[in-house]
């Protein structure tokens, strides 16, 4: 069986690039979209492909073990496997939260812990794609010398990272101060040319976006507003369903910054709802911090209005983001799967954070914020109880740890820390440690040492 994809323009969909042609815009300037041909894809049965992506989950067979690449023929199936560049992305844990739902008064929430990945975000979903498109570039003489991005600090640790793996040159561009110490770190290891501008992400995005828009430079553009990472993103809403035994939940909850993780869950859910797969969409849900939530106030006004904002500074610093360059895929998606966009303040999202690691969680406060918008929905009524909840963890809380270091020492801006747990002092007295011992055994359930 022949597959096919190939770039279209939203506004013309007889407007075709190849996937391997660096373009990255209609001739009416819109962003292009990746097109499959859907009609080779219906020659399989919904049935036929369940079998199929089933027997591929988590195997060996290359590529196909990868989470993403095991749905090859649904995300990029014009290049060889020769050229595909993974470190077995995908495939990562659906977390049962049976102690915080049960918090919540939730018997069936859940974590899609995303960043169980090889560079500890969702963002290896797309960066596989993207890269492996670049490789099969290289190797039929195509003029892309390095890949760029601008970054909140994900985006720049999978470009890095799978650059590496692959042997190509690698640039990213961050805000100066504005990354944690682990994001900044990982692209430096991986021999990426690290570029800090005194600047927001947005100012960031500015500069390589003209950067790679001289065609002399050679440098090929990764951040989102490429769908080829869109493609990559996409398999973690299939994922999810076939985790569910191809049952579908009743509210899908992400974090959103520049917008392209709401696209590409929409887009690949679509996918299986077109395809016969599933015959029902979920409502999906994006959760948007309080200083940085453009997209919010545009669902204020029903969408009818949207304006950038200049983000200010939270704790979710990869979502810091105030003109995001998917909006319009956003919207789109959000209005197909009757969504719902909420935020979360910096006490709310830092909470959030603390009480699912107490749970046994380790959330990032990207996480953090999803769930809180999740809580809020909870507590006024929006989500029944009764239903099924996938909050979508974006990265490990192991890129974080200044965040959590600060909220336990409650050293956090704009958030008190209300669930604070930090180390208690005693003396290396047995008297002194077992009062202590005391003291903490007769605490009520669910709060720190220092909540006596």
């Amino acid at each position: 069986m022949q597959y096919n994809a190939w770039f279209a323009a939203q506004d013309n969909p007889n407007e075709r690039y190849p996937l391997t042609e660096v373009v990255y815009y209609s001739q009416s300037g819109g962003l292009l979209e990746v097109t499959h041909d859907m009609d080779a894809l219906r020659q399989h049965s919904a049935a036929e492909w369940k079998e199929i992506f089933e027997r591929r989950w988590m195997r060996t067979s290359w590529p196909y073990g990868s989470g993403v690449w095991g749905k090859k023929e649904w995300v990029c199936p014009v290049i060889s496997d020769d050229n595909v560049v993974s470190m077995f992305e995908g495939g990562t844990n659906l977390f049962w939260a049976e102690r915080l739902g049960r918090e919540l008064g939730l018997k069936d929430l859940w974590l899609k812990l995303c960043g169980n990945s090889h560079t500890g975000s969702f963002k290896d979903l797309g960066m596989t794609v993207l890269i492996s498109v670049v490789r099969q570039m290289m190797a039929e003489g195509k003029p892309v010398r390095a890949v760029a991005c601008a970054s909140t600090g994900d985006t720049s640790a999978a470009l890095a990272c799978y650059g590496a793996a692959a042997d190509i040159p690698t640039i990213v561009f961050l805000p100066k101060g504005k990354v944690s110490t682990a994001q900044l770190v990982q692209p430096i290891a991986h021999g990426a040319l690290v570029l800090a501008l005194d600047t927001d992400f947005d100012g960031c995005m500015r500069v390589v976006r003209q950067l790679t828009a001289d065609p002399d430079m050679g440098i090929y553009l990764a951040n989102s507003l490429n769908s080829l990472r869109i493609e990559g993103q996409k398999t973690v809403g299939i994922e999810i369903v076939q985790q569910f035994d191809w049952d579908v939940p009743e509210w899908i909850v992400i974090p959103g910054g520049n917008l392209g993780n709401v696209a590409a869950l929409g887009k690949g859910l679509l996918m299986l709802h077109e395809l016969g797969l599933i015959n029902r969409l979920p409502r999906i849900v994006c959760a948007q911090a309080e200083n940085a939530n453009p997209l919010y106030r545009a669902y204020q006004q029903g969408f009818a209005q949207y304006e950038p904002i200049t983000a200010r500074p939270t704790a979710a610093s990869a979502i810091q983001i105030g003109d995001p360059v998917s909006i319009n895929r956003a919207v789109r998606i959000l209005q197909r799967f009757d969504g719902i966009v909420e935020q979360a303040s910096e006490q709310e999202l830092a909470d959030a954070a603390a009480r699912a690691d107490r749970s046994g969680a380790y959330a990032c406060p990207h996480t953090g914020v999803a769930l809180a918008a999740a809580i809020k929905l909870i507590d006024r009524g929006v989500i029944d109880k009764s239903e099924r909840v996938v909050v979508i963890s974006t990265a490990h809380g192991l890129k974080f740890s200044n965040f959590k270091v600060d909220y336990h020492e409650g050293k956090l801006n704009e958030a008190v820390s209300r669930f604070a747990n930090p180390p208690v002092e005693v003396a290396p007295d047995l008297d002194a440690v077992r009062r202590v011992l005391d003291n903490w055994m007769e605490r009520p359930v669910g709060q720190g040492t220092t909540s006596r």
